[in-house]
């Protein structure tokens, strides 16, 4: 018979086949035994002056920093590019998604080199930029692109599932009762898919915090302006292991608490207006 849930608690339905319990328990296992193995080789005894080192805080306020941004630039770019391929039709969309999602299996470094001769100083903007004085590439505004361009389908991917999974049928009804589009988005869409936008942009955040290759490709590697956390800690796996492996396990631990915060579960869903509601001025 199927398991149900304690008496507590609602009933669930959770069949679940046992075999299904030891694919899981290996694939779990999988991820967290080479985890398991770089925090045995932390020195713990310097742990603290290793991570606090002026090369090591320098990467560690950079990496929050340009991730922050290239997560903001990812929200700007991606929620309406999400709602484009999630709500309009039109010839080529296909393709444009296919294009929009590229970056999750191109290797980072094809990003940062199509990013170089793009916007670098012989790149086909850039060339423009620089009789305008502007040079982007091997600087923190390159780190903050470089970020934001690996990490964008994430955010598109996400909230494009979520816009499909919650339907049309309340922006559907505020439109009937008189509300304009930009009102059904703003008071209907929004709040509906706002757990998905949530993981979304904490799923950008992640991988922007963990960039290596385009940012190295794009930005270069000057410790202060473009040598984030990843990059100090290639250069210090040669020179200072135990720096190295401190610095990897700030790195996780810092992601781990950002997407723990997310995906904890909620205790109440969030409040979506009724369509009477939306199309009222």
């Amino acid at each position: 018979m199927p398991a149900l849930a304690p008496r507590n608690r609602p009933w669930q339905y959770q069949a679940v086949p046992r075999w299904v319990y030891v694919v899981a328990a290996a694939g779990a296992l999988f991820v967290l035994v080479p985890l398991v193995g770089m925090v045995a080789k932390v020195n713990w005894g310097e742990f603290i002056p290793l991570i606090t080192s002026p090369s090591s805080l320098d990467a560690l306020l950079l990496s929050l920093k340009t991730a922050s941004a290239s997560t903001a630039l990812c929200i700007i770019f991606g929620v309406p590019l999400a709602l484009v391929l999630a709500r309009a039709q039109f010839p080529g969309q296909r393709i444009l998604r296919a294009l929009i999602l590229l970056p999750l299996v191109v290797p980072p470094v094809v990003g940062g080199l199509a990013l170089l001769y793009t916007f670098g100083r012989e790149g086909l903007v850039g060339r423009s930029l620089t009789v305008l004085g502007i040079d982007i590439a091997f600087s923190t505004t390159a780190v903050v692109m470089a970020q934001a361009f690996v990490a964008l389908p994430f955010l598109v991917l996400s909230l494009e599932g979520t816009l499909r999974t919650a339907g049309q049928k309340y922006e559907a009804v505020a439109a009937t009762l008189g509300a304009r589009p930009s009102t059904v988005l703003r008071r209907i869409t929004v709040p509906l898919v706002l757990p998905g936008l949530l993981s979304g942009a904490v799923l950008s955040f992640a991988r922007s915090l963990g960039e290596f290759g385009a940012t190295l490709t794009f930005a270069g590697s000057l410790q202060g302006v473009t040598r984030t956390l990843p990059l100090e800690i290639y250069l210090q796996r040669e020179t200072d292991p135990d720096a190295a492996v401190a610095l990897s396990f700030l790195l996780i631990a810092v992601a781990v608490v950002v997407v723990a915060l997310t995906y904890r579960a909620p205790k109440q869903p969030a409040r979506v207006p009724e369509p009477a509601e939306a199309a009222a001025p």
